[in-house]
C-alpha cells in the first residue's frame, strides 16, 4: 500500500496590490541611510569659507614687519592691536557713522512705505489705480541701478543734493521699494480673509486694521525685508562713488576702497579695516536671526 506525500500548495500569485509595502520599506530605509556624499561636500565647503576668514583674522592681529617673514596660516607670535589703532584713527569711525545714518534712513522709511503699499494694494481691491501702482512697483524691479545712474545724477544735481548724505538716502529708498512692496504683499496676502472681517465688524477701520493686525502678522517678514535691504543699503558703493565728493561723506565700502589704496603694502591694516567693516553686518545677523529665518521659512513654504 503505497502512500502519496501531499506536496504544499504553490503560493497564490501575487496580486497586484500585494506587493505595495515594499517600495515603502525601501523608501523608509533609503531615507534613514546617510548621505555621505553630502556631508562631505558640506565640509568642504565649511573649509572654503572659513579660511579665508580664519585667515583675515589672524592677519590682522600680525605687525606688518612679522607678515612677509611668517607662514600666511599660522597664528601670530605676538598679537597687536596696532592695525585696529591705525584704522580707527585714519576716520573709521566718522566713516562708520555715516554708514548708520544712510543704512537706518534708507530702511526705516523704506520698509515703512513698502507695507503701507502691500497693504493698500491687497486690501484695496481690484481698482485701477492700485493696479497701475503694483504694476510700477513690477517694473521696478526690471530696472537695475547701473542703467539709472546717470538720470539719479542729473536729479540730484538740480535737487542741489549733490555731496550730501540725503543724496544717497533718496535713491536708495527708491530702489528698495519695489522688491520690498512684493515680498511684503505676498505675506499680506495670505492672511485669512476672515481676521480682516471680524476686525471690521468689530469698528477697526482701515488704519487699525493695517497696524493692529497686518503689522503683527507679517513681523517676519518685515525683519527679514528690514535686515535685506540694511546689507544691501551697507554694502552699496555706486551710489557713494558717483554723488559724494567730500571725504568726511565717505561710507565704509567707499572709505575701505581709499584706505585699501592708500594702505596697498600694509596688509594687515587694510585687513584690519575689512573686520572692522564686517562686525556690524555680523552683529545685525546675530540679533534678527530668529526672525529672518522665520521669514525665510515662511516664504519658502508658501
Amino acid at each position: 500500500m503505497s502512500t502519496s506525500t501531499q506536496l504544499p500548495a504553490p503560493a497564490a500569485t501575487a496580486g497586484p496590490g500585494a506587493g505595495r509595502p515594499a517600495p515603502t520599506r525601501r523608501r523608509a530605509v533609503s531615507a534613514e541611510r546617510p548621505n555621505y556624499l553630502a556631508g562631505v561636500a558640506g565640509w568642504i565647503w565649511l573649509a572654503i569659507i572659513i579660511v579665508p576668514v580664519y585667515w583675515i583674522v589672524i592677519t590682522s592681529f600680525k605687525a606688518q614687519s612679522s607678515y612677509f617673514r611668517t607662514n600666511p596660516m599660522a597664528p601670530p607670535a605676538e598679537p597687536t592691536l596696532a592695525n585696529y589703532r591705525l584704522v580707527i584713527e585714519s576716520g573709521f569711525l566718522r566713516y562708520f557713522l555715516n554708514s548708520v545714518i544712510i543704512t537706518v534712513g534708507t530702511t526705516v522709511p523704506a520698509v515703512l512705505v513698502s507695507f503701507m503699499a502691500a497693504f493698500a494694494i491687497v486690501r484695496g481691491g481690484q481698482g485701477r489705480f492700485l493696479r497701475v501702482v503694483n504694476g510700477v512697483f513690477l517694473m521696478g524691479l526690471a530696472i537695475p541701478l547701473q542703467a539709472t545712474i546717470i538720470p539719479v545724477y542729473l536729479i540730484i544735481i538740480r535737487l542741489h543734493l549733490y555731496d550730501s548724505l540725503l543724496a544717497l538716502i533718496l535713491p536708495s529708498i527708491a530702489f528698495a521699494i519695489p522688491l520690498t512692496v512684493l515680498i511684503l504683499g505676498n505675506f499680506i496676502r495670505d492672511v485669512p480673509k476672515e481676521l480682516f472681517e471680524s476686525m471690521r465688524l468689530d469698528g477697526a477701520t482701515e488704519w487699525g486694521t493695517m497696524w493692529r493686525l497686518a503689522f503683527p502678522l507679517t513681523r517676519p517678514a518685515l525683519v527679514t525685508v528690514s535686515i535685506y535691504q540694511a546689507l544691501t543699503v551697507w554694502n552699496a558703493f555706486l551710489l557713494p562713488l558717483v554723488l559724494t565728493q567730500s571725504p568726511e561723506l565717505r561710507v565704509l565700502p567707499l572709505a575701505l576702497w581709499t584706505f585699501q589704496g592708500q594702505y596697498t603694502i600694509n596688509i594687515p591694516a587694510v585687513l584690519a579695516s575689512v573686520v572692522l567693516t564686517t562686525l556690524p553686518i555680523l552683529a545685525l545677523y546675530i540679533i534678527g536671526r530668529r526672525q529672518l529665518l522665520s521669514g525665510l521659512a515662511a516664504g519658502f513654504t508658501k
